[in-house]
């Protein structure tokens, strides 16, 4: 039986120094000899407790608690490569064994832990049963890979130290991330024990399309042979001939159909489709094809068998594959719809300097950044944000598709230039996107001489649209967040109180810069009321908007339609301050509520929106909110001719003398060493606000803006000038990326396990090996993140690098082998997750899990299999039995020893140098029970010494006095010789004494011989 409590050390070796205590007590035995036996031991006792003291808090003394408490946490495999029955069989088996075998009156605890890719604690550990649940809470993020190393570490670090600690983990073993082995190590060398339930996958054939493999070189209208590998797996399956069916059905071939199907530009056409048979193993069926345009392309092959019980898993039945064949240089020009008539005269000059040119408008925007890879440039030409045609239909560039553009130049290489308009740059609502960041320039302007400050009133009305609060307050966030910094904003909405500005009190309109934060926290706490009428918050906005020196001031108005309409002054008002309002007509009540709205829009110069579902809001709010930013359109009286700065590649052949432009859109010089404005304009008086032209290397791109149009309407004079056509194709050719011949230089790929291998040969024109060269490279997940890799040459010529992949898709790499050489691209296309080629458990990892060894603790075991039903002798298994260590619980204890050790020395200097008499406690004890103290031999000496002391002193007194009264005269010599003062004068003493007192003794006139009998007197009574 162990104690619960026990004392440790951190640092035993100081122990040995409590060897001094013999020596301590040898000098204290010697020197503490004069105050007494009681003093002495007291003494030296004292002196042994603080040397020992300060010994043990040397050596770290610690108190430790021990208990036989268990926690449990059971770790339940989640991941798809088990059936679903069989992972709610999970669940059932732990809320049945915790209620079977925890330990109530002991205090175990137990708790539940879940995992895929990722795992998340389902249950902490507490010390109760498992609740019953049907169904777990926690939700996976992907369940598509089984991380066993992420959730032994969970489980390490959610279970309390205070306690012995046991794993139970519940899966089939086929780990395809982490490394579970070496995590199992650092949880046993912890001291917690492992136990494994094994999930047994029953054999059973299994189909899996591996890849559809491409050649790398394709060129256009070169044929080429695509090769589809499918694999049949499955227990006991071997070679047969094709008429032996088998009988059990595990062997002979399967027959299905194979499905390929191309994909390009958003068009999807089918290339194949055709019956096979697949024999056990590897199945590999080619295919040929010609590619006759320069394009991406993504091919699908996908196999379907004719019957059910051949296959099980089907998210492994497609794998894709990837390739774009590029051609002579190649750009991508995105316009607004009904547009492209706008840039007639550009794409004739770049098509003439041999540059292909490929529309593409904004209400057909690409939708994969592997659609943009054909193109080694992209023009944004006079695009904004947020578009509308003439049928009034709203269209815009998603989140992620600026995104794509983004990392399509900075990780790719492709160039990127925007083309300014009176919808472009900020004046069509990029301001704050990625798409700023990737420019030259800032589109928001943060000059106080500049006036482009505009003014946003938002007038909030609830409605009865389905989730109505919700949707406005995502567009009033749209809204805001479409604003420059300079701009100012305020939003109104009714309360039981009345209208109120949501912030800025009475004043309603602030800055959005420093508030931006702000506002956008007020919009969550807004709950917008039920307006009776328009004219109130009108009025408010009305004269709010009217205080501001805004340049250009506009207010939106988003209601049902159903307050009273405004007065008419309220509206002469907004006309008067040439304020515009639109308005959005939500769930209106019948043509009357339309009809209102649209009759303040139409009489103010705003527009009118009449929606249905919230989902259009944003979109609409993200459009109006671009009116406040019009002041960013610059059009000088008389024009502007632009000014060269810098001596770019783009100008070189171009007279000086560049024709005038009527117009630009006003933006920020970054301040950056790498921008580099090439044209400005003379107007305005701020340098960095008149930026014409502007180029910078952004990541292993570049881009451009050109803050004037492409000749339509700012630049119409340049529609006649020679130089229009080499400034456009030689900046369009500077952004391009790179396209010279790769023959001497090829780019391979091999996926193994969870990363991809990338090779790159290097070859000279005479088929000699380059060496050394600086090869870098980038990669782009499916997810658009930047993934490392480095490259390092490996043997003659070769160089190599890889890269990690966690997830299905096609993951973009871009090599570049050596400056002045051209970009190596291509796309490994991963079909599906690992998690899907493995079927038969991993029995060896399970066992080797279970078999390690917690530090003063048993080993786990592998219990029975888990089966969708849950048997008995499974649950005989108790998780909660012995065979841990103890679990301890350690607290530092050498600071009370300090302490202690100090308050000791104290009392051995006490006991040394004050002697403390303890008679009176006698005493007092005496006169409290009324005995009669006997009188001591002591007392009575001391009493009699005292006397004698009066005696003496009297008589020195006597003498004192009768020599100062004696008459004048000398005596003679034999006279003084002879005479004895003591016996001249009689002590005090001899003349009082009884017969029954011994006599005094003689007294001697020097005082020091009376005190050297009185201290004998004393050591005497002492001894006695």
């Amino acid at each position: 039986m162990s104690l619960p409590l026990r004392i440790g050390f951190e640092a035993p070796e100081y122990l040995l120094c409590l060897a001094v205590l013999p020596l301590i007590w040898y000098w204290g035995w010697q020197h503490l000899g004069v105050l007494g036996p009681v003093r002495r031991w007291v003494a030296l006792t004292a002196r042994t407790l603080v040397w020992a003291g300060i010994v043990a808090a040397l050596a770290g003394i610690q108190l430790v608690w021990t208990n036989d408490r268990i926690t449990v946490m059971y770790v339940l495999d989640q991941s798809e490569s088990i059936p679903v029955a069989k992972r709610t069989a999970m669940l059932d088996y732990v809320i049945a064994a915790v209620s079977q075998h925890r330990n109530d009156s002991r205090g175990d605890r137990a708790g539940l832990i879940v995992f895929g890719r990722d795992a998340s604690i389902e249950i902490p550990p507490y010390d109760d049963d498992v609740p019953p649940m049907r169904r777990l809470e926690s939700l996976l993020e992907r369940t598509d890979a089984t991380n066993l190393e992420a959730a032994l570490n969970l489980a390490q670090a959610s279970m309390p130290e205070d306690t012995s600690r046991r794993i139970v983990i519940i899966t089939d073993g086929n780990e395809n991330i982490g490394q579970a082995r070496a995590m199992a190590s650092r949880v046993a060398d912890a001291g917690i024990g492992i136990d494994v339930v094994p999930v047994v996958t029953e054999a059973s054939d299994e189909i899996l399309v591996e890849k559809i493999d491409l050649p790398s070189n394709i060129r256009k209208g070169q044929p080429f042979e695509a090769r589809i590998v499918i694999d049949r797996q499955g227990e006991g399956l071997t070679e047969v001939d094709s008429d032996d069916s088998g009988d059990d059905g595990s062997r002979g071939t399967v027959r299905g159909r194979l499905r390929v199907k191309q994909q390009v530009a958003g068009d999807e056409s089918l290339l194949l489709e055709q019956t096979i048979e697949l024999a056990p193993g590897k199945n590999v069926f080619p295919m040929r094809h010609t590619i006759d345009q320069p394009a991406a392309y993504t091919y699908e092959a996908e196999f379907i068998p004719e019957s059910e019980d051949d296959d099980v898993l089907t998210q492994n039945n497609s794998a894709t594959g990837y390739t774009y064949v590029r051609g002579k240089g190649r750009v991508l020009l995105i316009h607004s719809p009904g547009k492209l008539d706008d840039f007639d005269l550009m794409i004739s000059a770049l098509r003439d300097a041999n540059i292909e040119v490929a529309p593409m408008s904004t209400d057909r925007l690409f939708g994969s950044i592997a659609e943009l890879q054909p193109y080694d440039a992209v023009i944004l030409g006079g695009v904004p944000r947020v578009d509308s045609d003439s049928a009034n239909k709203i269209t815009s560039f998603s989140d992620a598709q600026i995104e794509m553009l983004v990392r399509n130049t900075q990780q790719l290489g492709a160039g990127l230039l925007m083309i300014g308009g009176p919808d472009a740059l900020g004046a069509g609502g990029w301001t704050g996107t990625e798409i700023e960041k990737a420019m030259p320039v800032d589109f928001k302007i943060r000059n106080a001489k500049v006036n482009a400050v505009g003014a946003l009133a938002l007038i909030m009305h609830a409605s009865e649209m389905a989730q109505g609060n919700y949707w406005q307050k995502k567009i009033a966030e749209a809204a805001i967040r479409q604003l420059g910094g300079s701009d100012l904003a305020g939003v109104l909405h009714w309360s039981p109180s009345g209208d109120r500005w949501l912030w800025g009190g009475s004043k309603g309109l602030l800055e959005v810069g420093p508030n931006r934060k702000a506002m956008l926290a007020s919009l969550g706490r807004m709950t917008p009321g039920d307006m009776p009428e328009f004219d109130p918050a009108m009025r408010m906005a009305v004269a709010g908007l009217a205080r501001t020196s805004a340049a250009m001031k506009h207010c939106i108005i988003i209601s049902d339609g159903d307050p009273s309409p405004p007065s008419g002054a309220v509206i002469k008002a907004f006309k008067d301050n040439n304020i515009t309002v639109s308005t959005v007509a939500v769930e209106s009540h019948g043509t009357t509520g339309s009809t209102q709205l649209r009759r303040i829009a139409q009489s103010t110069g705003g527009k009118y929106y009449e929606v249905k579902s919230g989902r259009a809001l944003p979109a609409i709010f993200q459009r109006e909110a671009r009116r406040v930013s019009r002041p960013l359109v610059f059009e000088p009286d008389g024009g502007a001719i632009p000014e060269i700065v810098f001596p770019h590649v783009a100008l070189d052949g171009i007279d000086t003398a560049i024709p005038p432009i009527s117009g630009f859109v006003m933006t920020q010089t970054k301040s950056s060493p790498l921008a580099q404005v090439v044209l400005r304009s003379p107007k305005p008086d701020t340098p960095e606000n008149a930026t014409l032209l502007a180029t910078w290397n952004y990541g292993l791109g570049r881009s451009a803006v050109l803050t004037t149009d492409a000749g339509n309407r700012w630049a119409s004079q340049w529609a006649q000038w020679p130089g229009y056509e080499k400034l456009h194709s030689q900046l369009v050719r500077w952004l391009m990326r790179p396209t010279g011949d790769t023959g001497q230089f090829s780019l391979a790929t091999n996926v193994k396990d969870d990363r991809v291998d990338v090779i790159v040969t290097a070859l000279s024109d005479d088929d000699q090996f380059l060496n050394f060269l600086d090869v870098a490279g980038s990669v782009l997940d499916p997810s658009l993140e930047p993934l490392p890799l480095r490259m390092e040459q490996v043997a003659p010529g070769r160089y190599s690098g890889s890269f990690p992949i966690d997830r299905a898709g096609t993951y973009f790499v871009n090599v570049l082998p050596g400056s002045g050489n051209a970009p190596l691209s291509t796309g490994v296309t991963v079909p599906y997750s690992d998690e899907f080629r493995y079927r038969q458990s991993n029995q060896a990892l399970m066992a080797q899990l279970a078999s390690l060894r917690p530090q003063d603790g048993q080993p786990g075991e592998v219990t029975s299999p888990l089966g969708e039903e849950i048997t008995d002798e499974l649950l005989a298994s108790d998780a909660f039995r012995g065979g841990l260590p103890l679990a301890r619980r350690i607290r530092d204890a050498w600071p009370w020893f300090v302490l202690i050790a100090a308050g000791l020395f104290f009392t051995d200097v006490l006991v040394r140098r004050v002697a403390i008499q303890f008679g009176f406690l006698k005493t007092w004890w005496d006169q409290w029970t009324g005995t009669r103290q006997p009188e001591l031999a002591t007392v009575a000496r001391l009493d009699q010494l005292k006397k004698q002391k009066d005696a003496v002193t009297a008589a020195g007194a006597n003498r004192r006095s009768s020599t100062r009264f004696e008459p004048t005269g000398v005596p003679s010599d034999s006279t003084s010789k002879s005479m004895d003062p003591r016996d001249e004068i009689p002590t005090k003493a001899s003349q009082t004494t009884t017969g029954t007192q011994p006599a005094a003794p003689e007294q001697n006139a020097d005082p020091s011989n009376y005190t050297e009998r009185l201290l004998e007197a004393k050591r005497r009574a002492r001894k006695k």
